[in-house]
């Protein structure tokens, strides 16, 4: 494209602090006009593609001679930045940007993207019609206040809103921060009691890493990893501890890390966002989820003891230890007598033990104790026992009989 231009192509590489470098070093050195400005560096222009698994760095050598030529800058010159990173001054000097900055001893200028629109004026530049005058300054003011300015408007093209959440969402660190964090947010909604923002937030920042990865080389290997890890995070949140299955986790987690991009290319996420990252994932399984798990089987403290002698249904088998529904609410729950009870059937609460609901079947409560009474015939001490039972049970107003 700038090959076949009819119209003059002038490159400024700034403000301070910019760099071109890779492919867009290539086509600085391309153009017509070469500018750089002060405290900006050029080079190295390979490997041109960072997802590239060995820089070619001869092909790059070859592509800048050409391209120079083309220009009418000196070939071997440029050729410099196909390895080298170099600053503006080195640039004028050695032939590698125009002298539209300074001089070959005094290279270092074009502060501003203004200061080098009025120096490229009067210069010659090379078009695909030939070579063309280059006229953008004007002589404004007189006398002492005299200086040249650009005749024309200097206008910006900016990427549009979708261009920019893209170019975004393809940078590799963003992605992984955003693999990351989506699937630990929908994890951590899997174990809350309703469906909420944090779903809807894990899902939108999947999305988003999958964009991003859908332009990068992504490893199926080191994806299939960081959900691995996921998945052992779950299993020892269910169990309510870390054990083994949490070490499998992390050390899924930081191989899947090290190996999300494929192996060659210089896209890999730095040291200190890996460390970041898994410290923070590390922390939120640790910390958070157990909350969120607790929080499933937790009421308000006040009035629990107004629980005892309340109707509810068992949610599970409880065998001993199980999940029952009383007024709307989940508890767990665990069973003072021998005998399982079956999931859906009606209990009483008999006893409250923090956060955990001792329950007896509704119907089997006095079968029981007339079973453990009929096996205790003949034994003085049990007699007094069943007394005692028979004047709990009327008390609680059920019939020994």
């Amino acid at each position: 494209m700038i090959r076949n231009s009819r119209v003059a192509i002038t490159t400024w590489i700034g403000p301070s602090g910019s760099e071109a470098k890779g492919g867009a070093a290539v086509i600085a050195a391309a153009s017509a006009i070469l500018g750089v400005g002060t405290g900006a560096h050029i080079g190295a222009a390979s490997p041109m593609r960072r997802d590239a698994d060995t820089p070619n760095s001869s092909q790059t050598s070859a592509l800048l001679a050409t391209e120079t030529l083309r220009v009418g800058r000196n070939a071997s010159e440029s050729e410099l930045i196909s390895t080298k990173r170099i600053n503006a001054k080195d640039a004028t000097s050695s032939g590698v940007s125009d002298r539209v900055c300074g001089t070959r001893k005094n290279g270092d200028g074009c502060a501003t993207l203004g200061d080098f629109v009025v120096r490229i004026d009067g210069h010659i530049a090379a078009t695909a019609q030939g070579p063309v005058r280059i006229e953008t300054s004007r002589v404004v003011g007189e006398g002492q206040d005299r200086r040249r300015q650009p005749n024309q408007d200097v206008r910006f093209r900016k990427l549009g809103l979708v261009g920019q959440m893209e170019h975004t969402l393809t940078n590799p660190s963003f992605a992984y921060v955003l693999i990351l964090v989506g699937l630990s947010l929908i994890m951590f909604e899997f174990f809350t009691i309703s469906i909420g923002l944090a779903g809807g937030a894990g899902a939108i920042c999947v999305i988003g890493a999958c964009i991003g990865f859908s332009h990068l080389p992504v490893s199926g290997l080191g994806i299939a990893l960081l959900l691995l890890s996921m998945f052992g995070f779950a299993v020892d949140v269910q169990a309510g501890k870390p054990a083994v299955w949490s070490g499998i986790a992390t050390v899924a987690l930081i191989a899947g890390s090290l190996m999300l991009y494929d192996a060659g290319s210089s896209l890999n996420v730095p040291w200190w966002l890996l460390i970041v990252m898994v410290g923070a994932t590390l922390l939120f399984m640790i910390t958070a989820m157990p909350i969120a798990v607790r929080s499933r089987f937790s009421t308000p403290t006040v009035g629990r003891e107004g629980l005892i002698g309340e109707m509810g249904e068992a949610v599970v088998a409880i065998n001993p230890d199980g999940v029952v529904l009383v007024r709307g609410a989940p508890w767990r729950a665990r069973t003072n007598r021998a005998t399982p009870i079956a999931a859906g059937d009606v209990i009483r609460v008999s006893e409250v033990d923090g956060l955990v609901l001792e329950v007896e079947p509704e119907e089997g409560a006095a079968r029981d104790y007339r079973e453990m009474r009929r096996g205790s015939v003949g034994d003085p001490d049990a007699l007094n026992d069943d007394a005692l039972i028979d004047d709990g049970l009327n008390e609680a107003g059920l019939d020994p009989s």
